[in-house]
């Protein structure tokens, strides 16, 4: 069978298939999918799905290696062998809120997908904050007045200037990781362990 590889659809998507060109392996069915979210190559299968589910599927051996962000395994923790990273999928976590924000003398409240990641961050200083979950766009929050500020993930810093807002504090870098199934890596461990190699070859040398 071939090794079955988990991509993070979008923006790491097309970072890691540059990446993957690179190494020498066969793209063309990969870049012409489509739709799709299955597509085999002459060694591969691949499939394609949000980053946190990426985890999932690897973590239950639906997939042998996957290709996610840093930061989804430091927010979810999941069960996996997070084997080194990749050269790609650069970006940030920031504290933000609005120009000239005055912050209240009451409990912040802070709008945030990565709800861990910001408890763990305010627990560093000594703070106890009111968080609040929300899945995308979290930077209508502190615009609509829903929260005092937000913590995401921030790449090139535009969405947040355009949204009026600004950053208080970076505390946490990430890239793309490479991570594989604990099980797989014993079962598949001829056909893995030299895609493994070659990929953590090729980030060397970027």
């Amino acid at each position: 069978m071939k090794p079955v590889i988990a991509l993070t659809k979008g923006r790491l998507e097309k970072q890691f298939l540059e990446f993957f060109e690179g190494l020498g392996y066969e793209v063309e069915p990969l870049l012409e999918k489509g739709r799709k979210l299955q597509i085999e190559t002459k060694e591969f299968s691949f499939f394609f799905a949000k980053g946190v589910d990426v985890t999932t599927y690897v973590e239950n051996g639906i997939a042998d290696i996957g290709v996610v962000g840093g930061d989804i395994l430091i927010e979810h923790q999941p069960d996996v062998f997070n084997l080194f990273p990749l050269p790609f999928g650069h970006c940030r976590m920031a504290l933000a809120t609005k120009r000239d924000y005055q912050w209240p003398e009451r409990k912040k409240r802070i709008a945030s997908t990565f709800t861990n990641i910001t408890k763990s961050y305010f627990k560093g200083k000594g703070e106890s904050v009111d968080i609040i979950k929300l899945e995308g766009s979290v930077e209508l929050a502190p615009i609509l007045g829903l929260a005092d500020a937000i913590v995401d993930i921030v790449e090139t810093g535009t969405t947040l200037k355009e949204n009026g807002l600004v950053i208080e504090d970076e505390f946490l870098s990430f890239s793309a990781r490479l991570i594989a199934n604990r099980s797989s890596l014993k079962i598949k461990r001829d056909q893995l362990v030299p895609v493994i190699e070659r990929f953590r070859e090729g980030a060397r040398n970027e």
